[in-house]
């Protein structure tokens, strides 16, 4: 099929991950067709294959992408105190997925809709995400900072109350996200020592 006029891959490759990213966490993986997908970019259905396999594919690659682009922001200082460590970690957790609502959603929502094998990918690299916190809860322990008694289950209760901060905090509430960050290492801090 024919390239929509003026359409371009640099152009429009990008334009169909941002339509796929919002229609599946507006409307869920399932519920969303390739056609849909084309409609919100302009293009014609069959035009989608030029810039994807299928919708599997895209699912992946939005979920890797999400993933990579979070293990390359995210930037352990081992030399640094432990303490200094986590708070730093906490920070960059709850900023790095304020601004990326929809691929958060979709990293945790969608998980279900992979294949086995896009499955263990992205489990794999959430575990080295995940490894990361376990290692500065680790060496806290050590050093005699942190009071863990499993890191692995203090790493995953982390995690999942710092990404819960994507589930209701809004601009313009009561308190803003730097606020709301200094109460969350407070917790965080409290829980682990």
């Amino acid at each position: 099929m024919a390239r929509t006029t003026g359409s371009h891959s640099d152009i429009t490759g990008p334009k169909v991950r941002e339509a796929a990213l919002r229609l599946f966490a507006k409307g869920g993986y399932a519920a969303v067709s390739m056609r849909a997908i084309a409609a919100e970019v302009g293009v014609q259905a069959g035009a989608l294959y030029t810039y994807t396999p299928d919708k599997q594919s895209l699912l992946f690659d939005l979920m890797e992408g999400h993933m990579t682009d979070l293990l390359a922001a995210f930037c352990d200082e081992a030399g640094l105190p432990a303490q200094e460590r986590l708070q730093r970690f906490v920070a960059f957790h709850i900023h790095f997925h304020h601004a990326r609502p929809d691929a958060v959603f979709i990293a945790y929502m969608e998980l279900r809709n992979l294949t086995p094998e896009n499955f263990a990918r992205i489990e794999m690299l959430r575990r080295e995400y995940e490894d990361r916190l376990q290692a500065i809860l680790h060496d806290g322990a050590v050093a005699g900072v942190f009071n863990v008694a499993d890191t692995k289950i203090a790493t995953l209760a982390i995690i999942a109350m710092l990404t819960g901060v994507n589930t209701w905090f809004r601009e313009g509430g009561r308190l803003s996200l730097d606020e709301i960050t200094a109460q969350y290492w407070e917790m965080v801090r409290r829980a682990v020592t």
